[in-house]
């Protein structure tokens, strides 16, 4: 299991918006020379957090902005608006457990309810942390990081 790189670099154009947005026109070139990646991956990005109503877009002259306040907006908003997990399942199964075994047979009922347990948890960290949060840290460090 393995969060993609689309949550972090999520996360990471929040944090840029915030920073720059008085300064400079939030584009996806913008960002992507921040994040160090395509600006195609941004605008996609962009496209999804659009679509779950946390940024806005402007085109044109506009750029990104947050479209709520970032005490408003949890990790786990960005996490749902960006990561394709299947089914609402963060752990993907093996397909075909052997079930003439008797561990395959009954791998499922041993690991299922274990593997939401474990699911629930991060979701519920992730909700008691705010983009303000993120944002806050980032300012933060900026200030003591340039001093």
């Amino acid at each position: 299991m393995q969060i993609s790189g689309r949550f972090t670099i999520a996360i990471h154009i929040f944090a840029c918006i915030a920073t720059f947005e008085d300064d400079y026109k939030i584009t996806s070139d913008f960002l992507s020379s921040s994040i160090n990646v395509n600006p195609v991956v941004i605008r996609k990005l962009l496209q999804q957090l659009k679509a779950a109503g946390l940024i806005e877009v402007k085109r044109g002259s506009g750029g990104a902005s947050i479209a709520k306040p970032p005490e408003e907006i949890t990790l786990f908003d960005v996490y749902t608006a960006v990561e394709c997990v299947g089914s609402g399942e963060l752990f993907h199964f093996h397909e075909n457990p052997n079930t003439d075994c008797p561990v395959g047979r009954n791998i499922h009922s041993v690991l299922d309810e274990k593997l939401l347990r474990i699911q629930t948890a991060m979701e519920n960290e992730m909700k008691s942390i705010t983009i303000a949060d993120v944002i806050s840290d980032t300012k933060r460090y900026i200030s003591e990081n340039n001093k």
